[in-house]
């Protein structure tokens, strides 16, 4: 098997039972049900209780993709976490303590990635490249981003919007899908758009910004990378975009001039769950006949990456 055959096997998925209901919740902001429905698009939120933790919650992501597909845990050699909200404080690497939970074996590498929207994009190839740099086979790439540990829950811009959920996504080298040539980006001078404060520990968000940036930049990006692996719009089957809101996701499927059936926004009960919406979405598709589908996460950094994922024909 050829080095860049390693991709996407299967994804498994976790999402608390504990939800918020936003459109209740739209009057203590002073918000209609419109706003919630057509701006937001978040009706509930899902969130973890006081007690769970990032690494539970990507054991359970763990446990739902052994449900979809045969995993042998002796044959994983990597595992990799993408968060920015750990365990602990980060010490140790949450991926560590997800190694003893799932009570991996030894001899594997295991290590954490901090990015937050592009993060999905940027650990694909990440762990995909480190595999195969190191000869290895099999992997697991988890992300779980919980914001509610530093939501404000007085602050409607973040309050209404971000979910916590978890994926585990499993990387083979007979995989489903393979990427194809992935851009990345990053602004810092703009970083301050999604922070979390030092002082109050509180995350805050600048909309108006995130939004400019996000309609600036992400659709030459993804013009770039249509053009850099040799496709044009049409040859696209399903573009999914990270889930930041329907307002993003609505405005951006104009800008791009896909066609909007191409473009789903199907986060109204899972919210923006950071790292995870665009895995989140890809564990429905994973399964289905599409030849090529777009993958863009763009947030947090100011950071943006845009891949293309294609089919292994010769899969199965």
């Amino acid at each position: 098997m050829s080095k860049n055959m390693l991709g996407i096997k299967s994804i498994g998925i976790y999402l608390p039972e504990n939800r918020i209901d936003n459109v209740a919740r739209a009057k203590e902001f002073d918000r209609s049900e419109d706003f919630i429905r057509e701006k937001v698009g978040f009706v509930s939120l899902p969130r973890i209780d006081n007690l769970e933790t990032t690494s539970d919650m990507c054991v359970k992501a763990w446990e739902d993709l052994q449900k979809r597909v045969c995993v042998d845990l002796a044959d994983i050699e990597c595992l990799v976490l993408c968060t920015q909200n750990p365990d602990n404080y980060g010490l140790p690497h949450t991926s560590a303590i997800i190694h003893e939970k799932i009570a991996a074996h030894t001899n594997m590498a295991v290590f954490d990635i901090s990015l937050g929207c592009s993060g999905y994009v940027y650990s694909l190839n990440v762990v995909t490249s480190f595999m195969a740099a190191n000869g290895m086979h099999k992997g697991l790439l988890f992300t779980a981003d919980p914001y509610s540990k530093v939501i404000d829950p007085k602050d409607y811009v973040t309050d209404l919007i971000f979910g916590d959920g978890a994926t585990c996504t499993y990387i083979s080298d007979d995989p489903v899908y393979k990427a194809g040539k992935t851009l990345f980006a990053t602004d810092g001078t703009k970083h301050r758009a999604i922070a979390v404060d030092g002082e109050t520990g509180q995350l805050g968000m600048s909309g108006q910004d995130v939004f400019k940036f996000t309609m600036k930049v992400v659709p030459k990006q993804i013009a770039a990378c249509l053009e850099a692996n040799g496709l044009s719009k049409e040859d696209i089957d399903l573009v999914l975009l990270h889930q930041a809101s329907r307002y993003i996701v609505d405005n951006m499927t104009k800008k791009l001039k896909f066609p909007a059936d191409k473009v789903p926004f199907i986060s109204q009960k899972t919210g923006n769950t950071v790292s995870s919406t665009i895995p989140m979405m890809l564990a429905d598709q994973i399964l289905d006949q599409h030849k090529h589908i777009l993958l863009s996460g763009f947030g947090v950094g100011l950071s943006w990456a845009t891949s293309i994922l294609i089919k292994n024909m010769s899969e199965g």
